[in-house]
């Protein structure tokens, strides 16, 4: 049996407040738990965008209610809530933006992203979802005006080699890559129609050259974005897959493979993104994983309140045996002992 720290999800989409028919604080958390993540941090595009104080503070005051792991939260900007931003800063781990189309319409202007940069007087990252040609734009403006940037799930050549070439010049910047382009291929993608539609999607060829150059990563981030089934199937599918139950399973069957170092993986999933966004952990929280078990990936084993996975029918090697949060056991083989609130929300705040 290995034992590992409790894993930290730096990207969720947990659909609470007002998508809750996809998933909700307390269903969230609990397939962070049984997929060994015991920290996750929140996205702020749900159906009223998280923008003002006012709405984070809601929030907050939600998940105090229902979540069962250490929970945070990011602030968002449209660009038009500039006053709104160092009020919410206290209480966050970061500042997201959009600056392509992604569920809704929660996008900004690339116009505005100066304004926005110069109004976060933070030393905490500025976090973007940034495809093809704005990617660049968004890294050179966070080096001149001295920002911490880090850009979301890293999908293609073209935006790993922007990065890259950043790096190397010793700009402060971050990225994440999410299991879905680590382990989709376009062959799954066409099998899977709707239920592999995301933001940004799985490109031909690029998963290789991410493996390739995985050391240039810095974290693993689910950004698990739960659809129902019936949206998925409507003649507007929705963009977005569930991650949360199956990121651990995935990379240990690389690590199993040979494609990934037990070191590596730590440094993904716990040790990097908690010196990123200082993430404060508990030493009494850590998991046991089985690294030789096997076993095929099914609906019926989520906890995700979607039920579904773009994995399902995949077989996997190592498997999340027991979690002990906070020094209690809240997770061994299969089954959960967690109460609504029983996790503990971290607003940030120093």
């Amino acid at each position: 049996m290995l034992k590992l720290p409790g894993l930290i999800d730096i990207h969720v989409h947990l659909r609470d407040p007002g998508q809750t028919e996809k998933e909700d604080f307390f269903t969230g958390t609990c397939a962070a738990i049984a997929g060994g993540f015991t920290t996750v941090i929140d996205m702020p595009n749900n159906a009223t965008p998280v923008t003002s104080l006012k709405t984070l503070k809601r929030k907050i005051e939600i998940a105090k209610e229902k979540t069962v792991c250490d929970i945070g939260f990011y602030a968002g900007s449209l660009g038009d809530n500039l006053d709104e931003l160092m009020k919410m800063e206290p209480y966050v781990f970061g500042l997201k933006l959009y600056l392509n189309r992604t569920t809704g319409n929660y996008i900004i202007d690339k116009d505005k992203l100066k304004d926005i940069y110069r109004a976060w007087k933070s030393d905490k990252p500025i976090l973007l979802h940034a495809e093809s040609d704005v990617i660049e734009e968004a890294i050179d403006l966070g080096h001149e005006i001295g920002k911490r940037v880090h850009i979301c799930h890293v999908a293609s050549k073209f935006e790993l080699s922007t990065i890259m070439r950043a790096k190397d010049k010793g700009f402060n910047v971050t990225c994440g890559v999410t299991p879905h382009h680590l382990f989709l291929t376009i062959d799954d993608v066409r099998k899977l129609g709707a239920f592999a539609m995301m933001k940004p999607p799985v490109e031909e060829g690029a998963i290789d050259f991410l493996w390739n150059n995985l050391d240039y990563i810095d974290v693993v981030e689910s950004d698990h974005a739960p659809h129902t089934k019936e949206e998925k199937l409507s003649r507007n599918p929705t963009f977005g897959v569930p991650n949360l139950d199956t990121t651990l399973p995935l990379l240990l069957t690389a690590v199993s493979e040979g494609r990934l170092t037990l070191e590596r993986l730590k440094e993904l999933c716990f040790y990097n993104p908690k010196k990123i966004f200082n993430i404060k952990t508990d030493d009494n929280t850590y998991i046991e994983v089985d690294e030789e078990e096997s076993f095929v990936i099914n609906n019926d084993m989520l906890y995700t309140k979607c039920g579904w996975s773009p994995y399902e029918g995949h077989k996997v090697r190592g498997r999340v045996k027991r979690v002990f949060y906070r020094g209690k056991k809240v997770f061994e083989d299969g089954r959960l002992f967690v109460g609504r609130g029983d996790g503990v929300v971290d607003t940030g705040e120093k």
